[in-house]
């Protein structure tokens, strides 16, 4: 099931406080605002921009030029504007940039509407700026997979398969060969760009791992801190099957058993291998990853393979009929 984080006001102050020179100016009382609506179709739209009241953004900032146009205003006109921008139910929280001070009716429309008004040192293109990047990381979309998530061989690899496959024991293998460990029974997947998942390790999981009759291991003090990662995308997903021997003996010899998956959206390429006795698994994914390189780079085993078999095969017939030739000449 996908799921959204749910970010509020207070949620901005508290991550982007020193980062953005944010400090609380009025409206404090409504810092549990929602940024984005729980049944939003495409969380993340239009999260942060310059002041707009036909299309307000969840987030409103204010710069040296919508201060001096409202600031321009008849007592009227400018009671007016602050009440509808104050009193919006589309917005979620108003920063005004460039350390600026804004009069007192601000703060007073702020506090009477509960809308969290903050300031930023920050000029206002970069902090739209700065806002946007983290806030669209911060509100995407995301699931939860069961499996290992490792990098091997700088490539994001999500291992999968039923319970009790051994997924853990070769990721504990993968381990000793110097790979690293993101994530292991909980993948927190997240869709940060079009092409793009991203894996991570739950805050509460991380670092640790369970293997059948070894109970939990803490990955990071046995095997040291370069042996983890926090956060990897996710580029390949090996699936491991247990297959009885007839099912071994119908697999394609030539090439792999590969397919895609779709996750948020998102296609990732999966390979299928067998489990049976007496296989070194570690070894095979290793392969299945180098593989995965090489087509990343263009280059096809299986191909390579029959164009050289083509290619004896003619010089072969070439022989052949030359040799023939010679012999209806004598």
């Amino acid at each position: 099931m996908t799921s959204t984080p749910q970010l509020t006001a207070e949620t901005i102050f508290n991550t982007y406080e020193e980062l953005l020179g944010l400090a609380w100016l009025g409206g404090r009382s409504g810092r549990h605002r929602p940024l984005e609506q729980i049944n939003a179709k495409y969380p993340g739209l239009a999260l942060v921009g310059h002041l707009s009241l036909i299309h307000p953004n969840r987030v409103q900032v204010l710069g040296k030029n919508e201060l001096a146009y409202i600031d321009g205003m008849n007592p009227e006109d400018r009671q007016e504007i602050l009440s509808k921008i104050f009193s919006s139910q589309y917005c979620s929280a108003i920063i005004i940039a460039d350390s600026l001070t804004p009069s007192t009716d601000f703060i007073t429309n702020a506090d009477a509407q509960n809308m969290p008004l903050l300031t930023s040192t920050e000029p206002s293109p970069r902090l739209i700026d700065a806002l946007q990047y983290y806030l669209t990381a911060a509100m995407a979309q995301r699931i939860t997979e069961h499996g290992v998530f490792m990098e091997v061989m700088g490539i994001g690899v999500l291992l999968t398969g039923d319970a009790g496959v051994g997924k853990s024991e070769i990721a504990l293998e993968l381990l000793s060969r110097n790979h690293r460990l993101i994530a292991d029974d909980a993948v927190e997947l997240s869709r940060v760009s079009p092409q793009l998942l991203e894996g991570r390790c739950p805050e509460a999981l991380r670092y640790f791992m369970e293997v059948r009759g070894l109970g939990i291991l803490d990955v990071r003090a046995m095997f040291g801190e370069t042996a983890t990662k926090r956060a990897k995308y996710l580029r390949l997903i090996v699936r491991l099957e247990q297959m009885e021997k007839q099912a071994m003996d119908r697999l394609d010899r030539l090439q792999a058993e590969t397919q895609t998956r779709t996750i948020l959206g998102i296609r990732v390429p999966e390979v299928i291998i067998p489990i049976a006795p007496g296989r070194n698994l570690a070894v095979l994914i290793e392969a299945a990853v180098r593989n995965h390189i090489q087509h990343m780079r263009g280059k096809n085993a299986l191909h390579d393979f029959m164009e050289q078999q083509q290619s004896v095969m003619r010089q072969n017939e070439m022989l052949t009929n030359n040799a023939a030739t010679d012999q209806q000449k004598e």
